[in-house]
C-alpha cells in the first residue's frame, strides 16, 4: 500500500478494533497501525456505520457503540461515504455471482461504493472483498 492511498474500513474491522475481546482484535490493531504509518485516507460508508453501531449496541452496549461513533466522527479520522440509489442498484449484480456465497447486502453496497470512489484497498477480514478483486490491508 502506497503512502496516502485510500482504504475502505469494513464493519468487521471496526468491530474488531472496538472490542478487545474480539478474536481478531490484535490483528485489527496491527492492520490499523499499518494504515496509520502509511497515512492512509480512510473511508467507510453509511451502511457500514449503521451495521457496526447496531452490532456494538447489541453485543456490547449502547455506550460502546456511541464511543465508537464519536471516535470515527473526529475531524480527519474517516470519510463516511453515502450510499446512493446507483450504489444499491449496482450492488444487486454481486448477488448473481456464484462465488459470492452468503454475501451480505452491506458488503454488496460496499463493493459498489468502493468501485464508484475508486478505492482499491479494504481493511476487512471478509474474504468476499478479495474475491471481488479488492486488495486487503495487512
Amino acid at each position: 500500500m502506497r503512502q496516502g492511498e485510500a482504504a475502505f474500513v469494513d464493519s468487521g474491522a471496526w468491530i474488531a478494533l472496538a472490542l478487545s475481546r474480539d478474536p481478531l482484535h490484535a490483528r485489527a490493531r496491527e492492520h490499523w497501525s499499518i494504515l496509520q504509518e502509511v497515512g492512509a485516507k480512510l473511508h467507510t460508508s453509511v451502511p457500514v456505520v449503521v451495521e457496526t453501531f447496531t452490532f456494538l449496541e447489541r453485543n456490547a452496549n449502547r455506550d460502546v457503540g456511541l464511543a465508537w461513533k464519536e471516535s470515527i466522527c473526529k475531524p480527519g479520522t474517516v470519510r463516511i461515504l453515502p450510499c446512493e440509489l446507483r450504489d444499491l442498484t449496482a450492488s444487486w449484480e454481486y448477488f448473481r455471482r456464484k462465488e459470492l456465497h452468503k454475501l451480505s447486502a452491506v458488503d454488496a453496497t460496499s463493493f459498489a461504493i468502493m468501485k464508484q470512489a475508486r478505492i482499491r484497498y479494504a481493511f476487512t477480514f471478509d474474504h468476499h472483498f478479495a474475491t471481488t478483486g479488492f486488495r486487503l490491508v495487512g
